[in-house]
């Protein structure tokens, strides 16, 4: 399912945990993983050693990256090295683009340690910005992550951009033989002031019920043997989520990062971005099509 993974390292604490995880991936799918380390250029790392002009971070890089592949080589996993000179999420785009990636892992957190979230500058813009999905891991999340996947689960609003996380969730979840859960929240906010207002909620309930079970036939028709549907209440769709994972045992979310609905918007910066911050186990983010995106 996935050959070619990528996997930026800056060497940032809790880090290992996110390349425990990508090695999983690999050596299950007999994937390469391409292992890539940004010299920021943003950053003054430009020094003179013995008479000559050396870029400190590239030869930390260079060091950082040789230790990464041999935790690899220990599990048999092929990997492609490379330290680029650039700004970081820019880089890190530009490298899945050109070499056509399947896939992009990355921790939640950075170089300044797990007090730190990379949201908000390099982890954020790489969700924002790639064309390919996105596995985002918390170092710091209370469990372990799991690979294979034995459950997975899908918000759906029933927009695009949702149909779009719901194929790559089918795929994920055909491929491990791992139950698939679509879930259509509805929010408190949505319904009013008025919580059990009578026609609003109906027409709520109703709708999302429609939307799961539409979701439901997509992902049965692409083949997943074990599907369930789901409506969840919530202050918020991510609220709705988190409650769901609290309540099962899943191992992984996939969401898109946009997406569209007459009483919320999936938009990353809301759903997405609250779950790739809150979620306790990995999030796997899935850009819409352009046509969506630009909307």
């Amino acid at each position: 399912m996935y050959d070619r993974i990528l996997f930026p390292t800056d060497g940032s604490d809790g880090e290992g945990r996110a390349l425990d995880h990508v090695l999983d991936i690999a050596s299950t799918h007999g994937s390469t993983v391409y292992l890539l380390n940004v010299a920021d250029t943003t950053r003054d790392s430009l020094t003179r050693i013995q008479g000559d002009v050396v870029d400190v971070l590239e030869r930390e890089g260079e060091g950082l990256l040789e230790e990464v592949a041999e935790r690899a080589r220990d599990r048999d996993v092929e990997t492609v090295s490379t330290v680029i000179q650039g700004e970081p999420y820019r880089t890190i785009v530009e490298y899945a683009d050109e070499y056509d990636m399947d896939l992009i892992v990355m921790p939640t957190h950075g170089r300044r340690g797990l007090q730190r979230l990379l949201l908000g500058s390099t982890t954020e813009r790489v969700v924002r910005r790639a064309e390919v999905p996105v596995l985002t891991i918390r170092p710091d999340a209370a469990a372990e992550p799991h690979y294979p996947y034995r459950d997975v689960l899908v918000p759906t609003d029933g927009s695009k951009g949702a149909t779009e996380a719901l194929s790559v969730a089918a795929d994920v979840a055909t491929e491990a033989e791992a139950a698939l859960y679509v879930l259509s929240a509805i929010t408190y906010q949505s319904l009013g002031i008025d919580v059990r207002s009578d026609i609003q909620t109906a027409m709520l309930e109703e709708s999302a019920e429609d939307i799961v079970e539409e979701a439901t036939a997509f992902a049965e028709e692409a083949g997943v043997e074990q599907v369930h549907g789901a409506v969840e209440y919530g202050s918020s769709v991510h609220e709705a989520v988190l409650s769901f994972l609290e309540e099962r045992e899943v191992d992984l979310v996939v969401v898109g990062t946009h997406g569209r609905t007459g009483f919320d918007r999936y938009l990353l910066g809301s759903v997405a971005e609250a779950l790739v911050r809150t979620s306790p186990v990995p999030v796997l983010t899935v850009r819409p099509p352009e046509s969506e995106d630009s909307d």
